[in-house]
């Protein structure tokens, strides 16, 4: 399910080929700050983030199987070693699926003949409806089609759920790698028809390389009608509510009935994120050859399944995927994807275990008391804000005090009684877990949603806003050191956590999450004023970051960030205010020559702590709402007084913005 649609995390882990790599001493956990990361040859005035860590950037290398380092995964490599552990230890379902993983003489053994009787629906396709058809039976099988769909929240009816419909099917990461220009795209496309022709020779096809180029022509031509990262963040324009009748009035060349049928969801309407692009897929599916078509959803059935498939397989999909486009040197160990494939298939079993032997009651209550202050800042920062109008705030008071908060895990769990889990089935088994989920998911369209829902699993390091429930979620994992320090005096603790709790509360209030109520609807509660002076304090928060250089000739994405950059900025600022209450105007003790002030920003700076190879780096400026970690860092501390104050910051030091310039929002 493309959480990243709807939810708004903190974190951007981009696990298949991404970890980070840490080592945060145990002398540093009573102040929070780790000094053995810092660099002291560079100025807090002129780049917080290499200051705080720019040793650990210049010692850290980056491992072999990883396209970063830094905090944030070092947390997902101990859960997933905590995760093992119980895996290990289980003698049900759990146990069995990851056993099935590790059993790779059966993997091998069994080739690609799983996944013949998939096959063997693709060659019968004799037409557009035959094609509509597979890819409404392509949902419940993890399979990319052009149309992909999952079950949220209705944001116009949010006590209930509705089935979303999203464009999807395309094999690089997004749009801009088939339809830009320069050198380095051209080569990736070149690539990727490789990747393409490989599998099918491995699936036993021949004339590889030209069937894989028609292929690339005919993804070419669905990214071209596919709408933008930042045309798809606008909530409004991509809500468009359909019955299957008015579907087939907008896209006539799609066979909507066949389509929803095989999907398996209920009776009634769905929302279409992209109608544009569904009247031009209706188009293609007429035009194009319909061998293309085909072998398109051949290499599409692979590369779902190419993880759990013989070595050929796997070796050529992380080629592509993670040493060509990120950078990743090596696979994984198989032990590490074993642990994420039995996650996948039944995450919150998984939940209920790590829970119980990783997470002290004790750790909830101080996470509560956290969440209570930065609400109550919040709160009382609106009233001090002097460019929104009265009836605005009472509305943002409204929302605020509705804000519901989870915290490490649900209080229910789901049951997966009706999986079945067998040891030498390994890709039976993903099949199944699949299918399953969907059911799931499908069963949930049109009915009431469920308010104890969670959409992480306790044992994932992130952390979520849902704009829908207006809910606030943190799991688990994602609440250990360095984010969240049960030793660590506040100051440390509210600049890493306390940001990222005021980071999710922000995003209620961003430029997404101000156009849903309190009660998770799409509804415009801003006075026209009010909107416009939002707007252009949110377009100089855009150019800003618009002028941050990722790599050499590729800056960051100022309007795509957008959302996220306002979480940080409020975040931190709320944050800040919530400790300097804490201390009930008392001065703050200085610890290791840092008073609370600085070693407030050493923590948040240390929080971001993070590299990336190229691949990556590209990958997530051109598709990821998420800045880079340096920006979001240095980004928001540069309109921070409270910044240039702890650390004397003044014109002429690299950090400093002329007071005019300094966007303060929340």
């Amino acid at each position: 399910m493309p959480l990243q649609k709807l939810l708004t995390a903190v974190l951007f882990l981009h696990v298949t080929g991404t970890a980070l790599a840490d080592n945060t001493p145990a002398a540093s956990l009573a102040t929070g700050i780790d000094p053995a990361a810092m660099d002291k040859t560079v100025r807090p005035q002129d780049d917080l983030f290499r200051f705080v860590n720019g040793t650990w950037l210049a010692n850290t290398p980056f491992p072999a199987e990883y396209a970063s380092a830094g905090i944030g995964i070092m947390l997902f490599e101990k859960a997933q070693a905590d995760v093992q552990a119980i895996l290990l230890e289980d003698p049900g379902k759990l146990g069995a699926m990851y056993a099935s993983f590790m059993d790779e003489a059966t993997v091998e053994s069994r080739g690609i003949k799983p996944l013949e009787p998939l096959f063997a629906e693709v060659e019968a396709i004799d037409g557009a409806t035959a094609l509509a058809r597979y890819f409404g039976r392509a949902q419940g099988r993890g399979i990319s089609t052009p149309f992909g769909v999952y079950v949220f929240p209705d944001a116009r009816n949010s006590t209930h759920n509705v089935a979303y419909v999203d464009q999807d099917g395309l094999g690089l990461p997004n749009r801009d790698y088939y339809l830009k220009t320069e050198d380095t795209y051209v080569e990736l496309r070149r690539k990727y028809v490789d990747y393409l022709a490989t599998l099918l020779t491995l699936a036993g096809e021949a004339d590889g390389a030209a069937r894989a180029a028609r292929i690339l022509e005919l993804e070419t031509k669905l990214a071209t009608d596919q709408w933008t990262p930042v045309e798809n963040r606008d909530p409004v324009k991509t809500y468009n509510k359909h019955s299957l009748e008015s579907a087939a009035k907008l896209a006539p060349g799609f066979d909507w009935n066949a389509w929803h049928a095989a999907t398996g969801l209920p009776a009634g309407e769905f929302v279409l994120r992209q109608p544009s692009y569904a009247t031009a897929l209706g188009g293609h599916l007429g035009a194009a050859d319909l061998a293309t078509w085909k072998d398109y959803l051949k290499v599409r059935t692979i590369g779902a399944y190419a993880r759990v498939l013989p070595a050929p397989f796997v070796e050529a999909s992380f080629d592509f995927n993670s040493r060509t486009l990120r950078g990743t040197e090596t696979l994984r160990p198989r032990w590490k994807r074993a642990v994420q494939e039995t996650d996948n298939a039944m995450g919150e079993a998984i939940g209920a275990a790590y829970v119980a032997r990783h997470f002290p009651p004790e750790a909830k209550a101080r996470m509560v008391t956290l969440v209570d202050n930065l609400l109550a800042e919040f709160d009382r920062g609106i009233d001090q804000l002097d460019w929104m109008s009265a009836a605005t705030k009472a509305e943002a008071h409204d929302k605020l005090r509705k804000i519901k908060v989870k915290i490490a895990y649900p209080d229910k769990w789901r049951d997966y009684a009706g999986l079945e889990i067998r040891t030498d089935d390994l890709v039976g088994n993903v099949m199944r877990a699949n299918q399953f989920e969907w059911n799931w998911q499908a069963a949930r369209a049109g009915q009431p949603k469920d308010p104890t829902e969670w959409f992480m699993t306790p044992q994932t390091v992130n952390a979520y806003y849902l704009p829908t429930n207006n809910e606030i979620v943190f799991p688990a994992a994602f609440l250990q050191p360095p984010y969240f320090n049960m030793q660590a005096d506040d100051a440390a603790n509210y600049g890493a956590i306390g940001s990222v709790i005021g980071h999710e509360i922000s995003h209620g209030f961003d430029d997404k999450g101000r156009q849903y109520d309190g009660d998770g609807n799409l509804r415009d509660w801003w006075t026209a004023e009010d909107d416009a002076k939002f707007k252009a304090k949110a377009a100089g928060l855009i150019r800003q970051y618009s002028a941050f250089e990722a790599l050499p000739g590729l800056s960051a994405n100022g309007e795509l960030t957008l959302g996220e950059n306002i979480g940080d900025l409020s975040g931190a600022a709320v944050a800040y205010r919530a400790y300097v209450a804490t201390l009930g105007g008392a001065e703050a003790p200085v610890i290791d020559g840092y008073t609370g002030a600085q070693r407030f920003f050493l923590g948040y700076g240390q929080a971001w702590r993070a590299k990336w190879r190229e691949g990556l780096m590209r990958e997530v400026v051109l598709t990821d709402p998420h800045a880079p970690s340096e920006f979001r860092a240095n980004g928001v501390v540069a309109n921070m007084d409270e910044f240039y104050a702890a650390f004397g910051v003044k014109d002429g030091d690299k950090l400093w913005r002329p007071a005019a310039e300094r966007v303060k929002i929340w």
